[in-house]
């Protein structure tokens, strides 16, 4: 990982606690407070570095005060990064690097660390190294990014993230050899010629080709993955490569969704509920309203997740809309969806009414997406169909092959919870009558399912008979 080198100076601190303590010798004269920590440190060399440092002592000792100790309430950068800047200000050694750059950039802002207050400052430094020797490279980059989780703000107020994610999204369209064999190298593999990698551990979707970075790029924060691929598409990215990206993305980051990949990845910590709840509805934001670009494993998947999560209602409806879309691709154990109602009146092992609700999608969306109609928000198909199009749609329109193979899967599904001693007799027959009569090749499968259902419990007990 590139590096440059700062200072001249051997000299350090030395902790104790939560004191920080410089070990030139000399009796500290001022001790400033970030948070619980406290740095023992002296006036001189802070002030000849920060215009911060200047004006804080300056402003108290006009009021006649004695300045020993200054509590810094606005630095959000924590306290490993205060340390490097008042390693700085004494001419310490240390090392500028990818992973500190970018908070680095922000804290010397912060300080006032600039060039009106000294040549070759901090904030020069940093940004010189940056632009200079970070961005330059494929690691560099989303190693930069990476490290953005306590100065975000900052970083996008000062434009830097802007200049980040740019790099980032420019180096994913390359199909430069020296980039991949960056990516490669980074994650363990060894190139041994033409066509013939070693591979130490496992870096993604492929080896090569076009989703390369989709490994590297899933390692960035939700916003900042939000921000690489948002520029991807401005930059023309194929849909179907950004929907990949997403989709890996989604599989790594969300517990239940790929749960080996997930709980083999040391360095990805378990997210609160909350954050999960988070993740799983910007992930469906940024989804493409588009048959096939997403498997309906992974949208089943993420689903299942919102609903466990309880995610919002907007969520929940534009994930059975898109399943809806592709319900003939399909499985039984797909459509085996648990029933997280907490309500009396359902208590269904499986929830049948979602089935039913993405049934509808299936029946009143299938020709307008086989049209290239999207849309946006929540509102009702029909409706959405009627403003878009200006036609009404028939159940005729409907692909006659995917409506018989959703009718066998529908029925295959009946049998399934037919024997559930808790499904009301009118939410049966509703998701049977649902499907269009000359859509049944044979009416077997759901003979059996009517005979399951009757002979699971005698009629005085089935809810609603």
């Amino acid at each position: 990982m590139a590096c440059l080198k700062l200072g001249s100076r051997p000299c350090t601190f030395r902790r104790e606690g939560n004191d920080w303590y410089c070990t030139t010798g000399l009796k500290s004269d001022l001790t400033v407070k970030i948070d619980e920590a406290s740095f023992h440190l002296h006036k001189f060399p802070l002030v000849s570095k920060s215009g911060l440092f200047e004006t804080l002592i300056s402003e108290k000792i006009k009021e006649g005060e004695q300045v020993s100790l200054l509590e810094l309430h606005d630095f959000p950068f924590g306290i490993e990064i205060f340390e490097l800047c008042a390693k700085f200000c004494y001419s310490f050694k240390f090392e500028l690097n990818a992973s500190n750059v970018i908070p680095l950039c922000c804290a010397s802002e912060n300080l006032r660390m600039n060039e009106e207050i000294s040549e070759g400052n901090l904030r020069f430094q940093a940004h010189k190294f940056l632009h200079n020797s970070v961005l330059k490279s494929w690691r560099g980059s989303i190693q930069a990014l990476q490290s953005c989780n306590n100065c975000m703000k900052a970083a996008n107020n000062l434009h830097i993230l802007e200049h980040c994610v740019k790099s980032v999204a420019e180096k994913c369209l390359s199909t430069q050899q020296e980039l991949v064999n960056q990516h490669f190298n980074w994650n363990g593999i060894q190139i041994m010629g033409t066509g013939s990698m070693k591979i130490g551990v496992d870096i993604g979707p492929s080896n090569s080709g076009i989703d390369w970075w989709y490994a590297d790029v899933a390692t960035l924060p939700l916003p900042l993955f939000i921000e690489v691929i948002s520029h991807l598409e401005t930059l023309g990215m194929d849909q179907e490569i950004i929907t990949g990206s997403v989709n890996y993305y989604a599989m790594r980051c969300i517990p239940g969704l790929n749960r080996r990949e997930y709980i083999s990845e040391p360095n990805n910590p378990l997210l609160a509920k909350e954050e999960q709840r988070t993740l799983v509805e910007e992930i469906e934001k940024i989804l493409p309203f588009q048959k096939g670009t997403s498997s309906c494993k992974l949208l089943f998947g993420l689903l299942k997740c919102a609903k466990i999560l309880k995610a919002g209602n907007a969520t929940v409806y534009n994930l059975e809309r898109r399943i809806g879309m592709q319900l003939d691709e399909a499985n039984l154990v797909d459509l085996l969806i648990p029933n997280f109602s907490n309500s009396a009146k359902d208590e269904t092992m499986y929830d049948v009414d979602c089935v039913h609700r993405i049934l509808h999608h299936f029946l009143t969306m299938d020709k307008m997406i086989n049209g290239g109609v999207q849309s946006e928000g929540i509102k009702e198909d029909v409706q959405l169909l009627e403003s878009n199009r200006g036609v009404q749609l028939a159940v005729s329109d409907v692909n006659s092959d995917a409506v018989i193979r959703v009718s066998y899967l529908i029925d295959a599904y009946l049998a399934e919870v037919a024997s559930d001693s808790n499904l009301k007799s009118e939410t049966f027959s509703s998701l049977a009558a649902a499907i269009p009569e000359d859509s049944r090749v044979t009416c077997d499968m759901l003979y059996s399912a009517i005979d399951i259902y009757f002979q699971g419990a005698s009629m005085a007990h089935r809810p609603g008979a």
